[in-house]
Order: structure tokens, then sequence, then C-alpha cells
């Protein structure tokens, strides 16, 4: 019983990890709309940040949060406005995506360019030491990352209902042209937006760099299953890309420990097949327009 109470335990805070990448990447998507293949590239540049600043400076990595969370934001609303926005108008959406995918393979060959091929490691400063909870043991940076993950839904979900800003956020995900009819300024709500999500990304950055190598093919290897927990939520839906995420957290741990780690992955695109199959929406979402942000 307890191996079975550790393998939930661990599912969880892989889950939680899982969630706080996946919940900028379904922002951006709910709200411009656009699949933004280079989410991982954003995430692998916070991480980098967060090893230089931890190492050359000193610094715990939590530390580098005030400085990685606004670049990133800077980094993703520069993407909206100069990357994206000129594109919008074009009649294939595909555009977008390509651009997003180009910008992807440039980020991963400037970290090549400055960092080399060699792995980073962030110093932990005791995040990955362990801490008994009861019968099962887990990592003090996991336990953190998952109350992050929480408290980044909780954050997301107060603005998208009560703010100002959040409002204006909802109109243009609901209807872009009953906004600007309103007096929204349509295209600075999608610069905030991506720059928002990335952001979020930045947040998930810090967490994650003392735990994991940084390298610059680091952001796929979390992007993937990502791409995974947004559509399995619900595409847009941030409650869905929480607990699609925890999902897919469990499922991971239970199927590598009572079916073999080369298999996880198969239970893991398995079962997401069959979920897509009975409900192709995903499990939060809605046939319309993915205005359910909150």
């Amino acid at each position: 019983m307890t191996t079975f109470l550790q393998i939930l335990v661990n599912g969880l805070m892989l889950g939680g990890l899982f969630a706080i990448v996946s919940i900028g990447l379904t922002l951006i998507f709910g709200i411009v709309k656009v699949v933004n293949f280079a989410h991982g590239e954003f995430l692998m540049a916070g991480m980098f940040i967060t090893w230089l600043i931890t190492t050359r400076l000193g610094l715990h990595p939590y530390a580098a949060v005030i400085i990685v969370v606004p670049a990133l934001f800077v980094m993703g609303a520069l993407t909206q406005r100069l990357l994206i926005q000129p594109l919008m108008s074009a009649r294939d959406d595909h555009v977008q995506i390509f651009a997003t995918v180009g910008l992807s393979t440039a980020l991963i060959n400037l970290a090549l360019l400055i960092f080399g091929a060699d792995i980073a490691n962030t110093p932990a400063h005791g995040l990955r030491a362990p801490i008994s909870l009861g019968p099962v043991r887990v990592l003090t940076g996991q336990l953190y990352i998952f109350g992050a993950a929480i408290a980044l839904v909780v954050a997301l979900h107060l603005m998208m209902k009560h703010s100002q800003i959040g409002r204006a956020i909802r109109a243009v995900a609901q209807n872009r042209s009953a906004a600007e009819l309103m007096g929204i300024n349509v295209n600075r709500i999608y610069i905030l937006s991506f720059g928002i999500g990335a952001a979020c990304v930045g947040l998930a950055a810090v967490l994650i760099a003392p735990l994991y190598p940084t390298s610059s093919n680091i952001g796929t290897y979390f992007v993937l299953t990502a791409f995974v927990v947004v559509v399995l939520g619900g595409l847009g839906s941030i409650p869905g890309a929480f607990f699609g995420a925890l999902l897919i957290g469990m499922l991971d741990a239970l199927s590598g420990f009572y079916i073999g780690s080369d298999l996880r992955e198969a239970v893991v695109f398995g079962v997401f097949l069959v979920i897509l199959i009975l409900k192709p929406s995903g499990l939060f979402g809605n046939r319309r327009a993915l205005s359910h942000l909150s």
C-alpha cells in the first residue's frame, strides 16, 4: 500500500510540473488562437537565465524570478507584436504556426551558439532534499512546483473574473469583432496575453531549473507532454490544463511502475487517444469559441 501511495504522490508531483508548463500554452491559444510551438524554447531560455543568475551571482534559484518572469513577458509580447501580429491577417492560419516553428528552431540554435551543447546544472540549494509526508517522500522543489501550479490557476481565475483587463481578455476570446465594437484594443490584448502566457512559462522555468539539467533541447522534453495536456484538458481551458496535467502525471507514474518505463509513453498516448475519441473537445472543452478561460 505504501508503494502505491508513493507512486500516486509521484504522479501528482509530476502532474504539477506538467501543469505549470502547460498553463501559459493554453492561455495563449485560448486568447490569441495561435499554437506556440516555441513554448518549449521559452522555457529553455528561462532555465538558462536562471542558471546564469544562480551561478554567476550566487543567488538562490528562486531569486531569479524577479528577472526571468519580466524577461519572458517581454519576450512573449515582442513575439506577438513583431512575429505573430503581422501574420494574423493572412488567410491561411498555418502561416502563424510555421512562424512559431521557425522561432523555435532559431532559439535552439541561438542557445547552442551561446551555451554550446554542454548540460548546465543549476545549484539546487536544498530543493532536491526529500521531505517525509507520512509514509511517502517528495522533493522540496516538487512541493513548491505543485503549490505554485495551484496558486497560478487561482490567480489567473481571479484576474479573469474580477479585473477589468481580465474581462477585456475574455471578451476578445469570445468574439474579437464584438470586442472591437465595444472599444477594446484587440491587438493590445493579444500582446498582453502572449506576454502573460510567456511569463507563466518563465515562472515554470525558475521552479524547474534546480531539479532538471538545462540544455538547448530541454524544452522539447516538456512541451510535447504540454501539448497533450492542453488538448486533453480542452484547448483554452486553464482548469482543464491543470487537471489534465494531474491525470497525465499519474498515468505516467502508474504505467512506468506497473507496466514498464519503456512503455509508459505508449500508455499515456493510448489513454489520450481514447479520451479524445469519446470526447473530442477534451475533458473540459466545449464546441464554442474558447471563452471559458477561467
